[in-house]
């Protein structure tokens, strides 16, 4: 189920995808909640993330998320509406 939102196209709610043609933000999500629709950007394009956890992930790497997850804490608690809940899902 294809959506179209304001010239872009999704392939449904709440489900990220890359921007790689965006000049500033590396990933879009159509996000929904109620009923409530918002097009969130969020990730910064050409950013070297941690990922997901790996296995042998250097120290750095864990410090790395670990101060993601508590420098924007309060705005991922936010929920699905905040470009933060989107990040920490996405790219940490």
């Amino acid at each position: 189920m294809a959506i179209d939102y304001r010239g872009e196209t999704f392939a449904g709610y709440n489900k990220p995808k890359r921007t790689p043609k965006h000049p500033k933000k590396s990933h879009a999500v159509l996000a929904k909640e109620g009923t409530t629709i918002k097009l969130i950007r969020f990730g910064e394009q050409g950013a070297s993330t941690a990922g997901k956890p790996k296995s042998g992930e250097s120290d750095k790497m864990k410090k790395k998320r670990a101060s993601f997850k508590a420098r924007h804490g309060k705005n991922i608690a936010r929920g699905k509406l905040s470009a933060a809940y989107w990040a920490d899902k996405v790219k940490w």
